[in-house]
């Protein structure tokens, strides 16, 4: 559950709009908090503590000066931004085995007990793994639970976004049957499905894409994102923010590793 480090730090967070990402293929959503955390300057407010992810330990992601890179940072960190009545959950590690279900339930039962308003789940999808009408258009889609689709659903129209689309759960078969589904989502589905039966309010965001160089992928969704919620302003005349408008962090220089050693030539 939710730790929060120092004495000023807040529990609840009514009204506020949770954004949190899911392990899924290329990473997409994790990099998508980063950059909304790095741009956005957001402060840590607390820590997620649970057994579901691999426990890990590392310097500070989104560090500035010397001064600040030696703090350290955990699988799972909160961070809050009360002027945008935003709440950001960001996850660093990959679930530990059948502990999926354990997590998404804690994570719900912190969303009620905080007061969120709504939460968005930033996801991505195998591309290769798309049927034919996902192949058209836009590689971006959304997802809204029935609590959530009563207040926005609306906006999703006029933005022009399009829906996820469901599939037939048997191909060639039987085409009749449609379900939902997310290859590569990670618990995108799990946790989406759990928020429509809790009627918790959950829009999903999410990119079909491969694994490889995503840093296009974070940048397209974050844009998607802003459209959205406007975090940043676009000042041009353009509709799509680029990615001059996003503050890459520090950590993102060591995204593919470190140079090849001078000693093997």
């Amino acid at each position: 559950m939710f730790v929060p480090c120092g004495t000023a730090a807040r529990r609840d967070f009514k009204g506020f709009t949770l954004l949190m990402p899911s392990v899924s293929v290329g990473n997409v959503g994790q990099l998508v908090i980063d950059l909304v955390i790095s741009t956005l300057d957001m402060p840590k407010v607390g820590y997620f503590y649970t057994d579901c992810l691999v426990p890990m330990v590392g310097n500070n992601p989104y560090a500035t000066a010397e001064e600040n890179s030696t703090e350290l940072s955990i699988n799972a960190e909160v961070y809050s931004l009360p002027s945008k009545k935003l709440v950001v959950l960001q996850i660093r590690s990959p679930f530990i085995k059948n502990k999926y279900r354990s997590f998404c339930q804690t994570v719900l039962s912190w969303v009620k007990s905080s007061k969120c308003a709504r939460v968005i789940l930033l996801s991505s999808s195998h591309a290769y793994q798309r049927d034919d009408q996902q192949l058209h258009g836009t590689p971006l889609r959304y997802l809204l639970s029935p609590t959530i689709q009563k207040t926005v659903g609306d906006q999703m129209q006029k933005l022009n976004w399009k829906e996820m689309e469901k599939v037939a759960a048997y191909p060639e078969i039987n085409n009749a049957e449609k379900v939902l589904h997310i290859p590569g989502g990670g618990i995108t589905k799990l946790l989406f499905t759990e928020s429509c039966s809790k009627e918790i309010p959950m829009a999903v965001l999410l990119k079909f894409c491969s694994e490889g160089d995503n840093i296009p992928d974070a940048l397209a969704l974050v844009n998607y994102l802003n459209e959205w919620l406007q975090l940043i302003k676009n000042e041009s005349s353009s509709t799509t923010t680029t990615a001059s408008h996003w503050k890459i962090p520090s950590s993102w220089r060591l995204l593919f590793g470190s140079g090849l050693p001078p000693a093997l030539f």
